[in-house]
């Protein structure tokens, strides 16, 4: 047998960590069908029954004020699950109630999962869940999610006592229930969105203004619609001159008052010393504080860096010599050709070169993971919104920074959907410009490469120096854009700070491990594609024959000048046992190699577009061979590692020549510290990956800002490269 159940709840509830709890790796995420909303689902197993669970997108209301709220009611009403479980944090117990209320008068079958019960008992909280769920008339059951407490006994009561449906109907006030009385017969008689929604939840709907419903409204009876709308106008009006208020605060105001009447009767008590300071509290003075809180967070992020490449080092080693043994088995049994070189070059050191730095990614994802759980990049956000204001964004913009990149291994694409949550379009378009700044999870392989290659010896230094830069280079940005393009005052910010808590290992894997899979399939389909697509380019047409010709010619003038049993050792004996004068041979056939190599590179579609940019490109220290890597990084920005890999692979003639590209890099004439520190200064602010502008275009609603996203940042890039580089070769910084 299969159920349907949903699991909702506010944000910071801790919803995400019992679905987690309850699926473990059964779990799947993708996206709701015509929107970018994620989507979690997984599968719980319980006695013959296949219980299939769907995490709805954590909120505050069923009003639909975000599109989080629209696809989380959406859901509820086309796929009316058979149970909604609703995730309350016992701690924040009148608060939560209040989504619990919103699904009741909808009619949902409601099963309260009453948790974190023992935040609530640390602060003194008692809470009597079996008055509660008298009260209600829907089961509750108490649970620590982080703990897999209660989980089975929830399970028990959905499988075997399910809920019963039917719509909560509370006292609005006077004006509110007058008007009620006079809708619902209206909406009932003439059928108006009764097949979806109850006729009383219509008229609520109406009544605090969702723009959802009345759009629905009026497209299925633009008639019976106006009349609603004119008697919500009459009430609105009335409420405004008598009040000084309006529906959905009265609305509002009443429900809280029905939770206030239901915990009052006995359901919660607290301890006699209210006046105490909890937990967090004790540590939000001093990690908050206006001095003390910017420190601390600027400790954490470098010891992030510290943490992350220290202990990740030896594991990045092993895989660099696993590819190096397979490449080497490669150059050994397979025979010369194309498909030799496609697999060397534009598999083994493309994508390789991707997923050597996995550690070290599921490193970083892993102490994100920790600050997450924890609670900390909450308070991260509202620290930073003193200092967002100041460039013209709002608060909840911290969020989207942060889920881009903003402390290293974010992705671009769910920062830009993060920022539906700001209610200003002005502040949310200057956000989604400006959130691709940030050190996504597919710069990080760039910066890995050059921060190892150039910076050995102070890697953590210079990550957090690249964070620094990225940020106050996005903040800049955005001060600009939102003096000139987009002009506006800056909204109010108002968030949670959920409580303190100890991070489960269990939860810790779960989200690292998805994290890191995300970025390992992405190297073995789209940079898998990518590096063999950019790989033939490097590789065809191929060089004329004449100039084939001329460079065997070449060869074959080395050889007849030398003595006839010097070139004959060539053949005969090892490298250790050659005579002086045939390794000199030896090395001027190879320069002669390399330098063929270089001109079929160059000859190729790929080093044709790369050496057409180089005279612009070289005033930020970029030959042909970085050019061809910075075009692929518009489609994904681990290309640029895999097409390097790729380039120099092609460049190189000598098979026993197998150093790792970080090396490869910091041996040759065309790169030094300068060079990598402009490619690193390019990389943060160039074109998003294509992925990301078609996201903000989605998001923004027109090809004006996508276009605008590529343009604009690209060409700032190249001024803030042109401008580090010149200043490092005027300072003479050239040596390797």
């Amino acid at each position: 047998m299969e159920i349907t159940v949903a699991l909702s709840g506010n944000p910071n509830s801790g919803k995400t960590t019992l679905f987690n709890a309850l699926t473990g790796a059964r779990q799947h995420v993708g996206n709701y069908p015509g929107v970018t909303v994620e989507k979690r689902q997984g599968i719980y197993l319980y006695n013959g029954h296949h219980i299939h669970l769907v995490d709805l997108p954590g909120t505050y209301s069923l009003t639909a004020y975000s599109l989080e709220e629209v696809v989380a009611r959406d859901f509820l009403v086309d796929e009316k699950p058979a149970v909604v479980v609703d995730i309350v944090d016992a701690s924040n117990l009148e608060r939560n109630l209040y989504l619990t209320v919103q699904f009741m008068e909808m009619g949902q079958p409601v099963c309260i999962a009453l948790n974190m019960m023992d935040v609530a008992r640390d602060r003194g909280i008692t809470i009597d869940a079996a008055k509660l769920s008298k009260l209600l008339g829907v089961p509750v059951i108490p649970t620590v999610a982080r703990k897999g407490k209660g989980k089975k006994e929830l399970i028990e009561t959905v499988v075997n006592n399910p809920p019963q449906s039917g719509p909560l109907e509370i006292s609005y006030g006077n004006d509110i229930d007058r008007a009620l009385l006079e809708m619902v017969p209206e909406i009932k008689n003439g059928h108006f969105l009764t097949d979806r929604y109850p006729a009383r939840w219509t008229a609520l709907k109406y009544l605090e203004n969702d723009e959802q419903i009345r759009k629905l409204g009026k497209r299925s009876n633009p008639v019976l619609s106006e009349r609603l709308e004119r008697i919500v106008r009459r009430v609105a009006n009335h409420i405004e001159g008598t009040l000084d208020s309006y529906p959905e605060a009265i609305i509002a105001d009443h429900r809280y008052g029905f939770i206030k009447s239901i915990i009052s009767q006995g359901v919660l008590k607290r301890g006699d010393d209210r006046s105490r300071l909890y937990l967090s509290d004790k540590i939000d003075r001093v990690v908050t504080n206006r001095f003390l809180g910017p420190l601390i967070m600027l400790a954490v992020l470098f010891g992030l860096y510290q943490f992350t490449f220290t202990y990740s080092e030896a594991p990045v080693g092993w895989l660099e010599t696993l590819f190096g043994w397979i490449d080497d088995l490669a150059q050994t049994h397979l025979p010369d050709g194309l498909l030799k070189s496609l697999i060397i070059s534009g598999i083994i050191d493309g994508v390789g070169g991707v997923l050597g730095f996995v550690p070290l990614i599921m490193f970083m994802f892993c102490g994100i993971a920790i600050l997450e759980d924890s609670g900390y990049l909450a308070r991260v956000a509202f620290m930073m919104d003193r200092v967002f204001r100041i460039f013209g964004l709002h608060g909840s913009s911290v969020m989207a920074f942060i889920v881009s990149g903003g402390i290293a291994g974010g992705c671009a694409v769910p920062g830009v959907m993060a920022t539906r949550t700001l209610k200003s379009p002005r502040e949310r378009l200057a956000t989604l410009l400006t959130v691709p700044f940030m050190n996504c999870g597919a710069k990080l392989p760039v910066f890995a490469l050059l921060v190892a290659a150039f910076f050995a010896h102070r890697q953590a230094s210079m990550m957090f120096a690249i964070t620094l830069i990225s940020w106050g280079g996005a903040l800049l940005t955005a001060r600009l854009l939102r003096s000139t393009l987009i002009k506006g005052e800056s909204t109010p910010f108002v968030m949670e700070l959920p409580p303190y808590r100890l991070p489960t290992f269990k939860g810790l894997a779960i989200h690292t491990w998805e994290r890191t899979w995300q970025y390992i399939k992405k190297a073995g389909t789209i940079i898998l594609g990518i590096s063999i697509l950019l790989w033939a380019m490097m590789t065809f047409p191929g060089l004329p024959d004449s100039a084939v010709q001329s460079f065997e010619q070449k060869r074959a003038a080395l050889k007849e000048e030398a003595p006839t049993s010097i070139a004959a050792t060539l053949e005969q004996k090892t490298e250790d046992a050659l005579p002086r004068q045939a390794k000199a041979l030896k090395e001027e056939l190879l320069a002669i190699d390399r330098e063929e190599a270089e001109a079929a590179l160059r000859y190729s579609i790929a080093g044709r577009i790369g050496t057409a940019l180089e005279p612009i490109s070289r005033w930020a220290g970029f030959d042909w061979r970085t050019n061809i890597a910075l075009v692929g990084g518009f489609a994904a920005k681990e290309v640029v590692v895999s097409t390097l890999g790729t380039a120099y692979s092609l460049g190189e003639v000598d098979p026993e020549e197998t150093a790792a590209l970080s090396e490869t890099l910091a041996a040759s004439p065309a790169w030094s510290p300068v060079t990598a520190l402009s490619l690193i200064i390019f990389t943060i602010f160039y074109a998003p990956c294509f992925v990301t502008v078609v996201c903000i275009v989605r998001e923004s609603g027109t090809w004006k800002w996508g276009l605008f996203s590529m343009i604009f940042n690209t060409v700032l890039a190249f001024g803030l490269a042109t401008l580090v580089y010149q200043a490092g070769t005027a300072m003479g910084i050239v040596g390797g």
